[in-house]
């Protein structure tokens, strides 16, 4: 266990966290002690890649679960989740370039750089 925590820069007891929970069953031999195999570091691979995109430990246990009945509605609403944020990180982009940019001394006084806040504005009124 400790020679996947470190090869993965994770704490020991996230990955007993990650089997108590049911994501990972790596193989014990005789004296008990876990043997991870290819398939199990792949495991891990593949959740931590899903939380850094960020699915809950739940939404992974569906991924990992090709019988879930709910498959396909849960995947489906992390992707309509990544497409908002992947937006959203589109309009903070384009807005901190214009920052960049921008000649204005108050740069939330531009109006310019204001249209990029029109939808919050907009919101709060």
């Amino acid at each position: 266990m400790g020679d996947v925590a470190a090869r993965f820069r994770l704490a020991t007891h996230v990955l007993r966290h990650w089997e108590d929970v049911g994501l990972l069953r790596p193989a014990r031999d005789a004296a008990g002690r876990r043997r991870y195999g290819v398939d199990d570091l792949f495991r891990v691979a593949v959740i931590m890649r899903s939380k850094d995109s960020g699915m809950s430990l739940d939404q992974i246990a569906v991924l990992l679960d090709a019988d879930a009945a709910d498959r396909h509605r849960v995947l489906q609403a992390h992707v309509d989740d990544l497409d908002r944020r992947m937006a959203e990180m589109e309009r903070s982009r384009a807005m901190t370039l214009h920052a960049l940019q921008c000649r204005a001394h108050d740069v939330a006084a531009c109006p310019n750089f204001q249209r990029f806040v029109d939808d919050v504005v907009g919101a709060v009124g």
